[in-house]
């Protein structure tokens, strides 16, 4: 029998408010600026930039869904439909940056992108509106490319 959001809901509340170390959101959201800014100085071409915010999204979704399900000791998702049910500011950005295409969030593709991936789907996921650059809502479209055939280690056979 499939595990119904409510129940997903209930055993990530569980998990995050027994097991989980917390840190104050103010300092991550400073913590997450300078990042960005590192980057900029780096790199100093926002395309670049946003490819490496998505890089290391991806890499924290791969850890953060090995984490929850080890944690919660339930199944992977049967289908996208349910993962994206499972799925369920402090910043101001200057001109320059909006006009030059950096998308500030875009961790959270590579987030959903890394987790999604760790329970065999392969999706895309891009920002189309973004509240820091202006728009009236946050929009993330995650397009379905295929379902992966889940892998044997090898010697784990």
């Amino acid at each position: 029998m499939a595990t119904s959001s409510k129940q997903y809901k209930a055993i990530g509340e569980d998990l995050w408010k027994g097991r989980t170390e917390k840190i104050n959101a103010e300092l991550f959201a400073m913590t997450y600026g300078a990042l960005v800014v590192q980057l900029i100085q780096d790199y100093e071409d926002y395309a670049e930039v946003n490819k490496q915010l998505e890089k290391m999204g991806y890499n924290i979704g791969t850890r953060l869904i090995e984490d929850f399900l080890a944690r919660s000791n339930i199944g992977r998702c049967a289908d996208f439909k349910e993962a994206g049910e499972v799925v369920a500011k402090f910043v101001e950005l200057p001109e320059e940056s909006i006009e030059g295409g950096l998308w500030f969030s875009n961790v959270l593709c590579g987030v959903l992108r890394g987790a999604l991936e760790m329970v065999q789907i392969r999706v895309e996921a891009q920002f189309i509106s973004d509240v820091l650059r202006g728009d009236e809502t946050t929009e993330i479209r995650v397009k379905l490319v295929k379902y992966l055939e889940e892998e044997v280690p090898v010697g784990d056979d």
